[in-house]
């Protein structure tokens, strides 16, 4: 399997008090917080390009462009979907979409990095 644009990836989860914008500091209300959208986000493109990766590798996210366009309830499930456009090198360019089943909550642009795991690890320690 090779690494190549067109991959595309999906992810869900149900609003909850654990995700909401009260809960996590990003607001007061509870509806979806923007950081769970971006962490849906993130997670749903690394997952999705993984298994065309060399083992050892893994991606980091460097870059996001993303509009939080609607609010979403407690209750509701959001889902994510991305899609890989561009492959420059190590870097990866998602175009990316979370929804709640009503409205296109989110949308924007990704990018995320291929790197080493150890090594990547290694250097983070360093400054511990």
């Amino acid at each position: 399997m090779a690494l190549e644009t067109g991959i595309t990836g999906i992810q869900s989860v149900k609003v909850s008090e654990s995700n909401s914008a009260k809960t996590m500091g990003s607001g007061t209300l509870d509806v979806f917080a923007t950081p769970a959208m971006i962490a849906l986000i993130e997670e749903t493109a690394w997952k999705s390009v993984q298994p065309f990766l060399e083992e050892g590798e893994g991606t980091v996210g460097t870059k996001l462009e993303v509009s939080h366009d609607a609010p979403t309830p407690l209750g509701m499930t959001i889902t994510a979907e991305t899609r890989l456009v561009e492959i420059d090198g190590r870097r990866l360019v998602f175009e990316v979409e979370a929804s709640d089943g009503i409205d296109i909550i989110g949308k924007g642009r990704h990018e995320r990095f291929i790197i080493r795991n150890e090594r990547f690890q290694e250097k983070a320690n360093c400054k511990a």
